[in-house]
């Protein structure tokens, strides 16, 4: 299917509202090391499950056509080269898949995020195109991508892009087998299968290790996890974050909420779930201290035994579905289960993983 030609004619831009979604005390033999990452799935005896197609189909005129993660078939005259993304999810997945050249286009507040600054300067020069809340189509027209990538809030907008002969392809990865799913899908728009699978292997490894740390203790900490505008802000139990939570040998008392995005809750719901940790994101309007000088939260376990934790790190969200996640778990699993995994075991695969996959050097004192 050939791309039909663009008209630069749209008066303005379409606002597409949404709603915001969004630690080696390891036994020998178990350490993910960076040299392992380029092992083949198979020689892990791991199989990763994929919720996107994640097989591409390759025309015989070099068309590729993949299946969205919502269900939807999206032909590429080719693999992409000029690839537009409003979403920082994928975005900072392209990254180590050595794609950031092809970018044309990113999420606006491009600024914001510590990871551009450090390991892709050259993103923060390009036109931001929307984000979660809104895309500015004209401005996407105007650049010609060989696709667009937006997360599942826009699938609306998807359908107007492709309306214009823009393949548009939407992406979901709110669970662990999602977020594989969407790395083996960027690997198929841009012919980076290969990259893809070791990163996949990578992550898929590393949750074995730690999955294998955790499994010989009978100690499962209940933890909270809260974030953005208050403490009573939870994440809910078909969230990544759960996910997280129950990798690192944890339980999270909110995966009864039925729910997949952020969710309100009443101070009597935090104090019946009684949690022995809470964990705070990044990007909290509120500190650790304002949970423990919250009068109405004096009796939960985690603030009276003053286990109150802020997810690091300075370079970007650590509990996000991104690559960077895995330290998300591993730096959890260092602090529910610290005689099986310490700060330094933890620090040290932080940075092992930011000089394998973005070829940058962090200092401590960054995570």
């Amino acid at each position: 299917m050939k791309k039909q030609t663009i008209l630069l004619t749209i008066a303005a831009s379409i606002a597409v509202s949404s709603v915001a979604g969004c630690g080696a005390s390891a036994a020998a033999g178990s350490s993910v090391s960076a040299a392992e990452t380029a092992e083949s799935r198979e020689s892990a005896g791991i199989e990763s499950i994929s919720q996107s197609s994640a097989q591409a189909a390759v025309n015989g005129d070099g068309a590729v056509t993949v299946t969205d993660q919502t269900g939807r078939e999206v032909t590429l005259d080719k693999p992409a080269e000029k690839i537009v993304s409003c979403y920082y999810l994928v975005t900072a997945s392209l990254i180590p898949l050595g794609e950031k050249d092809s970018l044309v286009g990113i999420e606006t507040k491009a600024d914001t995020r510590g990871l551009y600054q450090l390991a892709a300067p050259e993103l923060l020069n390009l036109p931001g195109v929307g984000s979660g809340k809104e895309i500015n189509v004209e401005k996407i027209a105007s650049l010609s991508p060989d696709v667009v990538i937006l997360p599942k809030k826009q699938k609306d907008a998807a359908e107007k892009l492709t309306s214009l002969g823009i393949p548009t392809v939407v992406v979901n990865p709110e669970t662990y087998d999602d977020f594989n799913g969407m790395i083996r899908l960027l690997g198929d728009i841009t012919g980076k299968q290969e990259k893809a699978d070791e990163l996949v292997s990578y992550y898929d490894r590393s949750v074995e290790e730690i999955r294998s740390l955790v499994s010989g203790t009978k100690e499962r900490p209940s933890v909270y996890l809260c974030g953005s505008d208050s403490v009573l802000r939870a994440a809910a139990g078909g969230m990544y974050q759960d996910e997280m939570i129950e990798i690192a040998g944890g339980i999270p008392v909110t995966k009864d909420l039925p729910d997949t995005k952020w969710v309100d809750i009443t101070a009597e719901q935090l104090l019946s779930y009684n949690p022995e940790y809470i964990f705070n994101v990044s990007y909290s309007e509120f500190t650790t201290d304002d949970i423990r000088n919250n009068t109405a939260l004096a009796e939960v376990s985690a603030v009276k035994e003053d286990r109150l934790f802020t997810v690091p790190s300075r370079i970007e969200a650590w509990d996000y579905p991104q690559p960077s996640s895995i330290l998300g778990i591993y730096w959890m699993t260092s602090v529910l289960h610290p005689e099986l995994l310490s700060e330094d075991d933890y620090v040290k695969k932080a940075q092992e993983f930011y000089k394998t996959w973005f070829d940058i050097d962090v200092t401590r004192d960054q995570l």
